[in-house]
């Protein structure tokens, strides 16, 4: 019963594969792109460049299942929106090396920003950062943690703490929750250091009829967060949401102009 109670927490954050979903070819002008993270795990990852001169460049977190290939579809359209975009797999995802951890993952999000940030096509000075689900976790730790500066950070449907996120796996009752305990720790919880994120602006989305992660966990996650911060309630069924309606894809991108201080 144990075992079965683990490998359902651990499934909850990492259910990577290595399927092509999505061909980069589809996307003009994609780029494949490999690097290093700290110890050495070589990651993939596709650089989709703006159309015409970028306004900036978005470091796109995804959530935790399949790979870049099937989730780049979030954000294939920012392009056209005049953003560059960077989407890479985690350790153990796709076609990077490795299997996923927790300090992995964390260690693979900070050498993504630091990639990034030193491309020759890549202005430095206008990241933007968007992560959904765990990879808005994921995200949030890697900024807050090591005090690396961007100029926005949009977080969609992602949870407070990965101790509450693992209840919620094995039943969400405080029956459960001293099972959580035992099993997992909070370590690089997002909660945790979003406060330091401040004074740059954050934007959240959550459904309130999120299956996967309860609206509660977004607003402890926003309500962590110094200012400016923004809490969009999406009205409709689902998960992720951000990307799913047209109204909020615009909101998105406002949200990405004014912090870049584009009119």
């Amino acid at each position: 019963m144990l075992a079965v109670t683990v490998k359902g927490c651990n499934g909850l954050f990492y259910h990577p594969d290595s399927h092509r979903y999505r061909a980069r070819n589809s996307i003009p002008g994609a780029q494949d792109v490999t690097f290093a993270s700290k110890d050495g795990t070589k990651l993939h990852a596709w650089f989709l460049p703006a159309m015409g001169k970028p306004i900036g460049t978005v470091v796109y977190f995804h959530g935790n299942a399949q790979n870049l290939t099937s989730h780049v579809s979030f954000v294939d359209w920012l392009p056209a929106e005049g953003f560059n975009v960077f989407t890479f797999d985690y350790r153990g995802y796709g076609q990077s090396e490795g299997s996923p951890s927790r300090q992995g993952l964390h260690e693979d999000s900070l050498a993504a920003l630091e990639h990034v940030s030193q491309r020759a096509d890549v202005d430095g000075d206008r990241l933007l950062v968007f992560g959904q689900s765990l990879g808005g976790a994921c995200a949030t730790a890697a900024l807050g943690e090591s005090g690396r500066k961007v100029r926005g950070l949009a977080l969609d449907s992602t949870f407070a703490h990965y101790i509450g996120m693992g209840n919620e796996a094995i039943g969400g009752l405080w029956l459960t929750y001293p099972l959580a305990w035992l099993l997992l720790s909070n370590s690089h919880s997002p909660a945790d250091s979003i406060a330091s994120i401040a004074p740059t602006p954050i934007l959240c989305f959550h459904s309130a009829k999120d299956p996967v992660v309860p609206i509660v966990q977004g607003r402890a996650l926003h309500a962590a967060a110094g200012e400016p911060k923004q809490f969009v309630e999406v009205a409709i069924y689902g998960h992720p949401v951000a990307t799913t309606m047209q109204s909020e894809r615009e909101r998105l991108v406002q949200f990405f102009n004014s912090c870049l201080r584009v009119e």
